[in-house]
């Protein structure tokens, strides 16, 4: 497991490698209202399909289901490179804290997750959950705009705030009572495409509860599914054509010595027989707009693209087909 940086100041994504993964997705933005493609990012989604089923979760909304769900499409790319190379590439252009490699024989997992899941210590138990997304720009004064502009967005502080929500009470369920904290709510942190909003909630575990069951009361991560949990899980099998794999679950490990780290499988691609497959999602509120909901899945794409498109200084662009 690799460790990467985010920040909570200013630092701006290389232009470069935006540009790389801004060229593909516009090719997939003119795609996506007339098919799902057969060029170099298709998905199984078209435009209109992702945006009637933004309207589908809105209506279980309105109708009392849920809260809030998670939606998301998977992107498929052609991918000549190794599922190392492709590590090793993502990290390079969209590094991030919970990066991770698995190697499955048959294909390989490539992670550059920004979110933690659960850290255990102890009797101590830490999430972390995301919500909310804007762009990096690499004009300075555009990217502070963007950062004021989720910052102050009551539509993604209220969704922040229900997943927060969510996650004290998934903690409450294995944690001594009035133990349950919320120490940062809404903290900015940047990484090299996006910005996020992140809260930190902690309390400490009963005397019976270990690792594993902590893990088994608390998955899947409230974050990547909705509110309330099981229904939005429902909903988001109705909703979404395809089964999501390794997306939105969690990878890390557990220790005998009660140290235990899991992170969020997001920004997480499947490397098998020279095709990359990885899935980009939004939450879905109320008052959410379809279109922005769409454009975020699309901003959440751009590392992986970039680093198909990634090349050291002074190398050979290596051919993707």
């Amino acid at each position: 497991m690799g460790e990467g940086e985010s920040s909570s100041a200013g630092d701006n994504p290389g232009d470069s490698h935006g540009r790389a993964g801004a060229r593909k997705l516009h090719s997939l933005h003119r795609r996506g209202g007339e098919g799902r493609g057969e060029g170099a990012v298709s998905s199984n989604l078209t435009r209109a399909e992702f945006l009637a089923a933004v309207e589908r979760a809105q209506r279980y909304i309105r109708a009392g289901d849920i809260y809030q769900v998670n939606l998301s499409q998977r992107l498929t790319t052609p991918c000549a490179l190794s599922g190392w190379e492709l590590f090793e590439r993502l990290l390079a252009v969209s590094p991030a804290p919970f990066a991770a490699f698995l190697d499955c024989g048959d294909f390989q997992i490539a992670s550059s997750s920004p979110e933690l899941f659960l850290r255990l210590s102890g009797s101590h138990i830490t999430t972390r959950p995301i919500k909310g997304t804007r762009p990096r720009s690499p004009d300075t004064t555009r990217d502070a705009q963007l950062a004021y502009e989720l910052q102050t967005s009551a539509k993604e502080l209220a969704e922040l705030v229900m997943i927060t929500d969510l996650l004290r009470n998934d903690l409450g369920k294995v944690c001594e009572f009035g133990s349950v904290q919320v120490p940062e709510l809404a903290r900015l942190e940047r990484f090299s495409q996006v910005q996020h909003l992140v809260s930190t909630v902690e309390g400490r575990l009963r005397r019976e509860v270990t690792h594993f069951a902590a893990l088994a009361s608390c998955f899947p991560g409230g974050s990547i599914t909705g509110a309330p949990k099981f229904r939005a899980m429902e909903i988001i099998d109705e909703l979404e054509p395809l089964a999501r794999g390794p997306y939105t679950g969690c990878h890390g490990y557990l220790g005998f010595n009660r140290e235990s780290q899991l992170s969020i499988s997001i920004r997480t691609a499947i490397r098998q027989a020279g095709t990359a497959y990885f899935h980009v999602g939004a939450g879905i509120v109320a008052d959410s707009v379809a279109e922005a909901e769409y454009e975020e899945t699309l901003a959440k794409a751009r590392g992986f693209l970039a680093a198909l498109e990634w090349q050291p200084a002074g190398s050979q662009r290596r051919a993707l087909t």
